[in-house]
């Protein structure tokens, strides 16, 4: 199989350095060193995980690897149970089109995004010049990836990746991934205990992994470092760019648009898009067809068009989404709170309805209907 940069995860602590192993240079815009970690997120005794980290720094002289980094990288690292959970609970969770572009490209998505990159239009457009990606591109990206660099994750790479490693069940993979990550350290990019992300690894600003970040991160800002954690997304948006650039985006051409005549209608019913090869260039960041038309809708929207003139059907109960809107509205305004109103029904949605039928003396089943939306 081959992986793109974040397939593995979406089918959607350090000692300090010695003398011999390149230091970071300091930075004002760095992020700070991550707090309030859920329980299941702290390492914890593991006898089998630590005779693993022991045959592991048996051999990662083999890789590369120093001793003094492999001393840098483990300090303060441990087994982190929460990490194996969601490796072992992923579900094979499919939205509609409709429901995932309620949400990649959401009113406040797109308000931040426009907000985004008007502060960074400089960077983005002379990144646009250098290679050759729009710069509305990889502004959608870094949106969908981390909203802009607001959730960009903060658990420890070498504990999420050397955990997940001993777990075994993709263990070739993610030790690749812990030796890309002291690879990491050792150069002097980032110190172990600010090279945090997602808890299967993914890291910064546009969430790479770390032999991505070893193949395509870019120091864009000329600090000597690639430094895509900084509360400066120089470096992370510069190597968005050049990862396109590489996986075959063509200078000039869109991604695609929607239009009656297009060949790819993900939703029956729904909108059709025509597209080209640089929406397969958007797809070797991300596998996935709603992603890539997420990613193309979100530029255009944050570049100034208009909403998709298409229009879905009625869900398998019935319900458009200005019907599910207005359902969560009118359970929000009954003290149900449904977390929004973006016609998305997701577990807080579901709760709200049982609640609901609960407090009516009615089947609680948290199915929406168009007799619940009468009843309320």
């Amino acid at each position: 199989m081959t992986f793109t940069r974040r397939h593995f995860a979406l089918t959607l602590g350090a000692l300090g350095l010695s003398a011999c192993v390149s230091s970071p240079k300091s930075s004002g815009t760095s992020r700070p060193k991550p707090t309030g970690l859920a329980p299941d997120m702290r390492p914890q005794p593991n006898a089998g995980y630590d005779a693993w980290v022991a045959s592991f720094k048996n051999r990662a002289s083999g890789y590369g690897i120093s001793a003094a980094t492999i001393a840098a990288g483990f300090r303060g690292a441990g087994y982190l149970p929460g990490v194996v959970k969601r490796d072992r609970n992923q579900t094979e969770f499919k939205r509609s089109l409709e429901d995932y572009l309620s949400i990649a490209a959401s009113d406040e998505r797109i308000t931040k995004g426009r907000a985004a990159f008007a502060r960074h239009r400089g960077t983005l457009n002379a990144l646009e010049a250098k290679y050759g990606v729009d710069a509305e591109i990889i502004c959608a990206i870094w949106g969908l990836e981390s909203k802009f660099g607001e959730r960009m994750g903060d658990i420890p790479i070498i504990s999420s990746t050397s955990t997940l490693a001993f777990d075994g069940r993709r263990g070739a993979f993610f030790e690749k991934q812990l030796v890309a990550a002291l690879k990491i350290i050792q150069n002097g990019d980032i110190t172990a205990d600010r090279m945090v992300g997602s808890w299967a690894g993914a890291m910064g600003h546009t969430q790479f992994i770390p032999t991505s970040y070893q193949g395509f991160a870019v120091d864009y800002t000329g600090d000597g470092r690639r430094d895509i954690w900084s509360a400066d997304p120089s470096d992370a948006l510069a190597s968005t760019a050049a990862y396109l650039q590489r996986n075959g985006w063509t200078r000039g051409v869109k991604w695609g648009s929607e239009s009656a005549s297009g060949t790819l209608q993900p939703q029956a019913g729904g909108p059709k898009f025509a597209t080209t090869g640089n929406f397969r260039a958007i797809k070797r960041y991300n596998n996935s067809d709603a992603y890539a038309i997420g990613v193309g809708h979100l530029a255009d929207r944050i570049g100034g068009a208009g909403p998709l003139r298409g229009k879905f059907p009625p869900d398998a109960n019935g319900l458009t989404k200005d019907d599910r809107v207005l359902l969560q509205k009118r359970l929000t305004a009954r003290g149900f709170d449904t977390g929004g109103a973006d016609g998305v029904l997701g577990p807080k949605s579901q709760a709200a309805i049982s609640d609901y039928q609960r407090s009516k003396g009615l089947p609680v089943t948290g199915t929406p209907s168009q007799d619940l939306l009468r009843s309320l």
